[in-house]
């Protein structure tokens, strides 16, 4: 039977590149949905841009951009890491897309018609330069648990605590630096903790086979409650107030939905999309019982996929997800988490400039994958050895052995009759597929690969008995070696047909060398007897080492300047845009009572209003020298907060790197006719 299938990966936030978190899920997914659509189902298979939220509203502000211009440059960047890694989405979409917002209101509108809306006021804080409420991770204060200054305003990264942002002591905006106030607003909340929603849920998640054993020992915590009855599941604050890029809620003016809600509903909206570009009916589609809706998700975002979405789904009247795949993350050289900063993160787009084949990567990560909740472990040594032993050394080989013979000696002609040998090895290949689909189906991708590497070694076992190289020298051997040189090239091809889901591109350059249609695992079932196959071309080099070492290698040793500084490390032009740099005129300059570096600034920008700076120049200068003149300061620097206060960027300035030896700190200050706020490129 046909399956129809609709599935998803977990949408990125559409602030930054791709990581290498990323590609490892599209990859899971893609090599499952490549998966089904060798067995002969239907699969819509869509992706889309997170592209909504204060996070994004803030950073395209900072950077001189609309929201939206902001997302469409991330976004513009995303074809070169699916394209790369040969990742098959049917559709990518944003869900800033016209259909997110019909759907995100139309759900809305569907959970408020059930009774599952509640307004309640609430207290949170509110920047008072900036005039808007603050997000959670845009207050900063000390721990109340631990005391540990400079932590977010929803948990804490030294001791682990999480709570509320009024909690904070101290706090701060991360924004301006202002102290927040608290304001009262009307938040609208989905009634999560209703009887109907806990009942529903309970019984969905326990629905056989709909979620991994792990993930529903997870959520049997979240609904449990104390011997006092408090815990289990809460009401869900959905919206957030305006300003805010988002989607506006209906009859509220001034209130967006909170970007977690409408998210989700970017699967259902690129779906729209897609079948809107392909003529489909999506409606008819999803009133189809038939119809499975399977998800690929981090660990990290299982409570939102297994409580809110479902419910959201059910209580609108909407199908819910059959099934939601959770992974852990990838870490490397033994558990290390991935760091820019310490040299151990691995680039996606560093790797595909270095001409590192992306199917060495697929296949590596796929060799780790099981269907559990577990995180996956990159370690270079073990990198090499799979690729070069396993996939070039058992795989590759056997057609590199096996090719040349044929097409020297026999035209590229297969033998119809491949000797008894030849055919109990084949159909003990072929005795392994319905096992190797199986694996497939259930994501145990690892033992898949070792299954396949297992009838590989069957198959360099038969090569190695009966030596192709030896029988092309011995007299009246050629029927023999046509026989063997067969068998090789059609045991090659099972092996093919079932790493096709791992190395889609590989295989297609197998098809093209074998002369035969795309494959389906229903052809390991018949023979190529007597068909003629091309000329066999090299197919995958072995990893060289080195590349690995420029990999993983950390950021370049600075280059030395004669007489100076050293260089810091190369960027690119990329990473220079990131820095916002803009003329400033001081309009007020004046010591910092009790330090001895110290000035503080007042800076005009060109913003409306002005900035407080504090800047270690004392010692060059006095505070009436600069009053009135123009300078240069990086605009875009995170507010940081001081003893004497929050200072809002940092004022440029040269001074010699032996300090002692060279004395003397000189302000940058541009050439005449420069304006507060323009911007230095």
């Amino acid at each position: 039977m046909t399956r129809k299938l609709f599935v998803t990966t977990a949408l990125p936030y559409a602030n930054a590149p791709f990581h290498i978190g990323h590609m490892m899920e599209y990859i899971q997914a893609d090599i499952w949905v490549r998966a089904q659509r060798m067995k002969g189902h239907e699969v819509h298979f869509v992706g889309a841009d997170d592209a909504h939220g204060a996070p994004i509203m803030i950073a395209a502000e900072k950077a001189g951009k609309t929201p939206q211009q902001f997302v469409a440059e991330v976004a513009a960047g995303r074809p070169q890491y699916l394209n790369g890694f040969h990742i098959s989405f049917d559709n990518w979409h944003s869900t800033d897309g016209p259909e997110n917002h019909q759907l995100a209101q139309d759900i809305y509108r569907g959970l408020r018609d059930n009774g599952l809306i509640d307004v309640k006021t609430i207290e949170q804080f509110f920047d008072p330069d900036k005039g808007m409420f603050l997000p959670d991770r845009f207050i900063k204060g000390e721990c109340p648990k631990c005391g540990a200054k400079d932590q977010y305003g929803d948990s804490c990264e030294v001791c682990g605590a999480v709570y509320a942002p009024t909690e904070l002591k101290n706090p701060y905006s991360a924004l301006s630096g202002a102290t927040p106030v608290l304001k009262t607003s009307d938040h609208y909340f989905f009634r999560l903790s209703d009887p109907r929603c806990v009942s529903f849920l309970e019984q969905w998640t326990h629905e056989p086979g709909r979620l991994q054993p792990e993930v529903l020992n997870k959520i049997k915590e979240w609904f449990a409650k104390d011997e006092q009855g408090q815990g289990g599941l809460g009401d869900w604050d959905i919206s957030r107030d305006a300003p805010y890029f988002g989607i506006e809620i209906p009859d509220a003016p001034g209130k967006y939905f909170y970007v977690w809600l409408d998210a989700p509903i970017g699967y259902l909206a690129s779906l729209k999309n897609y079948f809107g570009k392909k003529g489909l009916d999506y409606d008819a589609f999803f009133r189809d019982p038939a119809v499975e809706q399977v998800h690929f998700i981090g660990k990290d975002i299982t409570y939102f996929h297994t409580l809110f979405w479902p419910a959201m789904l059910h209580f609108s009247g909407r199908k819910t997800p059959d099934k939601v795949n959770v992974h852990g993350f990838i870490t490397v050289n033994g558990g290390e988490k991935m760091s820019k900063s310490r040299g151990t993160g691995i680039s996606p787009l560093k790797y595909l400039e270095l001409g590192m084949h992306p199917e060495w990567l697929r296949y590596y990560i796929a060799a780790k994958l099981n269907a559990r909740v577990e995180d996956i472990d990159f370690n270079p040594d073990d990198f090499i050895a799979r690729v070069n032993a396993d996939l070039v050394g058992k795989y590759i080989n056997i057609a590199s052995r096996a090719a040349g013979f044929l097409s020297k000696r026999f035209g590229g002609r297969l033998s119809a009759d491949l000797g008894v040998e030849g055919r109990t090895l084949l159909d003990t290949l072929r005795a392994h597929r319905s096992a190797v689909e199986a694996l497939y189906e259930e994501r145990e991708f690892g033992k898949a690969l070792r299954e396949i590497m297992a009838l590989a070694d069957k198959v360099n076992e038969y090569v190695d008995t009966h030596k192709p190289w030896e029988l092309a020298k011995k007299d009246g051997a050629d029927a023999a070696l046509h026989d063997v040189c067969s068998t090789c090239i059609e045991a090659f091809r099972l092996l093919s047909i079932y790493l096709k889901p791992v190395l889609p591109a590989l295989v297609a350059q197998v098809e093209g060398f074998l002369k035969v249609e795309p494959f389906a695992f229903a052809d390991a079932a018949r023979s190529l007897g007597g068909h003629v196959i091309g000329e066999y071309k090299h197919l995958m080099q072995r990893v060289d080492a080195k590349l690995l070492d420029e990999l993983l290698a950390p950021p370049p040793a600075p280059k030395v300047v004669p007489g100076g500084e050293d260089l810091a490390p190369e960027i690119r032009i990329d990473d220079f845009t990131k820095v916002d740099l803009r003329i400033a005129k001081i309009v007020k300059a004046e010591h910092v009572e009790g330090s001895d570096k110290l000035l503080r600034l007042t800076l005009d920008v060109g913003e409306g209003r002005t900035r407080n700076v504090f800047s270690g120049i004392k010692s060059a200068y006095r505070p009436e020298d600069l009053e009135g003149k123009l300078t240069v300061m990086v605009a875009n620097l995170a507010p940081r907060k001081m003893k004497f206060g929050v200072s809002e960027g940092m004022v440029l300035a040269a001074s010699h790197a032996d300090e002692k030896a060279h004395p003397g700190i000189f302000v940058l200050e541009p050439f005449p006719g420069a304006q507060p706020g323009m911007r230095v490129r």
